[in-house]
């Protein structure tokens, strides 16, 4: 089955298998929260980005094999209203930016800044620091060596903009800016989006926007 990026809360996942890595993505939760899986192909350990809400949906899709990982995308409760469950169920090791960690309820185990390397199996992801959104909101960039790159941007970036800055120009400005210079201008067209809520989105689909998104202050 050819992948779409394209989940509803209580249907099934969309899996999409790169060569070292697969990444399933599933929806849950009324504010319609995307989660998302990735385990290595060479180890089989995974990952969970954004335990955002229906513990036992997404134990149900980490399986019997568990998660060494869970990363919190950002600090809105929204993005971490199952992480307590799923923690406590699996032992994961926890991981959300330094900057807000301080708004989740779960204890972080690893606070990441800008550039930090985190892994699963063989696979290294590098995180992102983009403020605006809050303060501390990871990116989290697979340059995938068989293919183009793939980055989880949480609520930082979305088909038609970036994230919620609450009308708040000095927000909208900061992360406008972060997203410019850590995401579009060093990664290519072909890089694949998948957002913290709604459907996928590449670079090379949204990069023509960018002066409008200026020019609308959101």
């Amino acid at each position: 089955m050819t992948y779409s990026g394209q989940v509803t809360v209580g249907g099934p996942a969309d899996v999409h298998e790169l060569k070292d890595l697969m990444i399933t993505k599933i929806a849950v939760g009324p504010m319609n929260n995307n989660a998302y899986l990735l385990r290595c192909r060479a180890t089989d350990e995974q990952l969970l980005i954004d335990a955002a809400n229906e513990a036992a949906t997404l134990l149900g899709m980490i399986g019997d094999d568990g998660i060494a990982s869970v990363v919190t995308t950002h600090r809105h409760g929204d993005h971490w209203q199952a992480l307590a469950e799923v923690v406590a169920a699996t032992g994961a090791r926890t991981y959300a930016g330094r900057d807000d960690a301080e708004g989740i309820p779960v204890r972080t185990d690893v606070l990441v800044d800008d550039g930090d390397t985190i892994r699963v199996g063989r696979v290294d992801l590098t995180a992102r620091h983009l403020v605006g959104h809050t303060p501390g909101s990871i990116a989290l960039v697979y340059d995938d060596p068989h293919g183009h790159p793939h980055v989880f941007t949480g609520d930082c970036l979305f088909p038609g903009g970036v994230g919620n800055t609450h009308k708040d120009p000095k927000a909208f400005a900061s992360l406008i800016h972060d997203v410019e210079t850590k995401i579009f201008d060093v990664l290519p067209d072909e890089t694949w989006v998948y957002p913290g809520h709604g459907n996928d989105t590449s670079l090379g689909a949204e990069r023509p926007q960018l002066p409008e998104w200026h020019a609308r202050g959101w």
